[in-house]
């Protein structure tokens, strides 16, 4: 059986491009993963996901947990055969979910108990819990259970986090045991302080994981904030291991991320943006809602060859969306993992062959120039 390894390709500068092997196929990196919350990516289906060039998903252990809970996937079969997707997936170990969603948490060293957002029930998640949860989901890439604030905080209340963190992530390792062919990552916090991030790192490098995830990033502090970490956490963690961060994002957050040192992302951007007529362009951002694209004939992108752009004109696009059609959501959504994709792709590409900078410099101008010109 194919044992979980990463194999580093190429480098250009600080930007990387490689291949994670698993048992059950590679991911190309850099990876973006699109985000299928509760084993579906919104308004998709698998074989679709797959045709816009994705390796990988992400499914999400506290939405499992609640509903249909993973020990119904794990008797029917587990998440791959549940939701139809035959690669590889990666599931978050809910730690973000109960900061963001749940009602009434409490926290304590042994781990969270909070009332469920669907209905109220209560539960309890621990490092041990989320470990179980994960297994039963048959998840390949599993994460340990982390705390994440939400910023601004202050450094002690960072740095008191963190350290609960880095206990939990031990009793994560700890209980995922051994598990040939599956993965565990630890995941680095520490939030905007670099003292506390190389503390957090060593502390995860001392444990020993599969990968590591630079976490408490994308939570509202800004992209020059986030840059600024990124030029300095990356680099703390092992170059042999893929480094994978949390939550991002857009595009330009994506080129500047891939820049510093990062093989692996996860949003639900683009499947969220197309269900609220937004589309991802080279040239920027489209939104379908306006009156402008009524009466055009032409594609979202010509150069783009998913369905939405090859088939269907602006203003199909806009009628399907303001009439509130399904086909409406489906085909930006679709749109926007194909550009996603894409994006990806050129990067890969272009790191191979020692042109990141061209690359990163065409992106940014053909950003700037904005949507094409109004008929």
């Amino acid at each position: 059986m194919t044992q979980f390894s990463f194999a580093l390709h190429a480098t250009d500068g600080r930007a990387r491009t490689g291949e994670i092997s698993t048992p059950r196929g590679e991911i190309r990196t850099p990876a973006f993963m699109p985000v299928g919350t509760a084993a579906t990516v919104k308004a998709m289906m698998p074989e679709s996901v797959r045709a816009t060039g994705a390796d990988i998903l992400l499914g999400n252990t506290y939405h499992l947990m609640l509903r249909p809970t993973a020990e119904r996937i794990d008797r029917l079969g587990g998440l791959h055969k549940f939701m139809n997707w035959d690669r590889p997936i990666l599931t978050d170990s809910g730690g973000f979910q109960v900061m963001s969603l749940a009602d009434l948490r409490k926290m304590t060293e042994k781990g969270v108990t909070f009332k469920s957002h669907i209905d109220g029930s209560k539960h309890e998640l621990t490092p041990e819990r989320s470990m179980e949860i994960q297994r039963l989901l048959g998840s390949d890439i599993v994460m340990c259970f982390d705390e994440c604030p939400a910023l601004p905080a202050s450094k002690d209340r960072i740095a008191e986090s963190m350290r609960l963190s880095m206990r939990w992530a031990q009793r994560s390792r700890d209980a995922f045991g051994d598990r040939p062919g599956h993965a565990l990552f630890g995941i680095q916090q520490g939030g905007l302080e670099q003292d506390l991030r190389e503390e957090s790192a060593k502390a995860l490098q001392d444990i020993g994981f599969d990968g590591y995830a630079i976490g408490g990033l994308a939570v509202g502090e800004g992209q020059e904030a986030m840059f600024s970490c990124l030029d300095y956490a990356p680099d703390m963690l092992p170059v042999d291991k893929p480094r994978y961060l949390m939550g991002v994002g857009k595009p330009d957050d994506i080129v500047g991320a891939v820049k510093r040192g990062i093989d692996m992302m996860d949003c639900v951007l683009p499947s969220r943006s197309g269900r609220t007529g937004q589309a991802w362009t080279r040239r920027g951002q489209v939104n379908i809602k306006n009156a402008r694209h009524q009466d055009d004939p032409r594609p979202l992108d010509e150069q783009c060859t998913c369905p939405a752009c090859s088939n269907y004109s602006r203003a199909y696009l806009h009628h399907v969306f303001r009439a509130q059609e399904m086909i409406s959501g489906m085909l930006l959504t679709w749109h926007n993992l194909h550009y996603f994709q894409e994006l990806m792709q050129g990067m890969r590409d272009a790191i191979a062959a020692g042109r990141f900078a061209e690359f990163e410099a065409e992106f940014h101008a053909q950003r700037a120039e904005g949507d094409i010109e109004r008929l």
